[in-house]
């Protein structure tokens, strides 16, 4: 159903032509409404074209036949030799009015309204912003976005502040980073999250547990690496610090086609007041994204816990002074550039 919609008995407003200032567009499709009516129930469709697009892959319906092309490449392979031509991508042909199930492909038999359904795509392809078709995947997911955190690598907060989303939060994702925070704990102690961010299917965490101060890596629910000083805080100033030196050479790999760089191990050191108290080396990291329905929070938890050691909210009990982050992201070298073209040179050759 179409927001501009007239009937009274469903929506009586249209859509806004200018929102703050900025136009917008036209919402697409056609309306449902008409099947609500009783004596539509018999009624032809209206919906007589739609187009489809994924990744590369692409298919057009348009009045009970659907032309789309075949997958060239298993969906669950995300990086690797990628063709550069989706547009030649071949097609199957169906009457979907007859074959719902689309086994009998009709290309053969009917090149004609094949190549007229083809011809449709790319109108509405066109129509639609759908182009230029991309067939990459791991790189789209990695693209960067508008956000607050794009570009920096270095970052300052103090208190709690909670629910930035993964988009605009910092990633410390195929790179060396450091936490380091400024913490008051009472003379009754103190205990919950510092920094985190994802949750129980994938992220970190910063925290203290009956008042030890913890870094905990999940990753992706498969394993758990914890850092974990030996004892309590004790009520005054203290200076907690995370440092992880990562061994890949980063996203850069992406643009080469290349996936070498990422979800690399490393090593992370965990100190008190300029002390180290544990040291413990990861054999691999999350390569792309956090968990996405998560947020980044300082202060407390307010997703799922990246550990069964705590409940959320887990709000901080301290007083946390001050709060920093930086980022070592991998630069390629020359030599890592001219290295990647010849292994992309030789994947492309053997995927011939």
């Amino acid at each position: 159903m179409l927001a501009n919609s007239r009937r009274p008995d469903y929506w009586t407003q249209s859509a806004p032509d200018v929102v703050d200032g900025i136009p917008q567009k036209p919402m697409e499709g056609v309306s449902m409404m008409y099947t609500f009516d009783a004596k539509n129930a018999n009624a032809p469709s209206r919906h007589h074209t739609q187009y489809f697009e994924m990744m590369g892959d692409h298919a057009i319906y348009h009045d009970g036949w659907i032309a789309s092309t075949k997958v060239m490449r298993p969906p669950w392979v995300t990086a690797g030799a990628v063709s550069q031509d989706p547009a030649g991508f071949p097609y199957e042909l169906y009457d979907v009015s007859k074959d719902w199930t689309q086994s009998d492909n009709l290309a053969a038999r009917y090149p004609e309204k094949l190549k007229e359904l083809e011809s449709l795509f790319w109108v509405e392809a066109n129509k639609y912003q759908v182009l230029p078709l991309d067939t990459s995947v791991a790189t789209r997911v990695v693209a960067p976005r508008p956000s607050l955190a794009a570009g920096r690598t270095q970052f300052r907060w103090s208190g709690e502040i909670t629910g930035t989303p993964n988009g605009d939060a910092p990633s410390i994702l195929d790179s060396s980073f450091n936490f380091k925070a400024d913490v008051e704990i009472p003379r009754s102690g103190a205990e919950g999250m510092i920094v985190t961010q994802g949750g129980r299917f994938g992220g970190y965490g910063f925290y203290l547990l009956k008042g030890k101060p913890v870094f905990l890596y999940n990753f992706l629910d498969l394993k758990r690496v914890c850092w974990e000083g030996p004892r309590a805080l004790l009520p005054g100033r203290h200076t907690l610090e995370f440092d992880f030196k990562y061994d890949g050479l980063g996203l850069g790999t992406l643009a080469f086609n290349n996936v070498s760089g990422i979800g690399r191990g490393g090593t992370g050191v965990l100190k008190v007041d300029g002390k180290e108290v544990a040291r413990e080396t990861m054999e691999h990291t999350i390569p792309l994204i956090m968990q996405w329905d998560e947020n980044f929070d300082i202060g407390a938890d307010t997703g799922t816990p990246v550990s069964n050691d705590y409940q959320v909210p887990f709000r901080f009990t301290g007083k946390l002074v001050n709060l920093t982050l930086s980022i070592d992201r991998p630069k390629l070298t020359p030599d890592d550039q001219r290295r990647l073209i010849q292994e992309g040179r030789r994947n492309n050759r053997a995927s011939e």
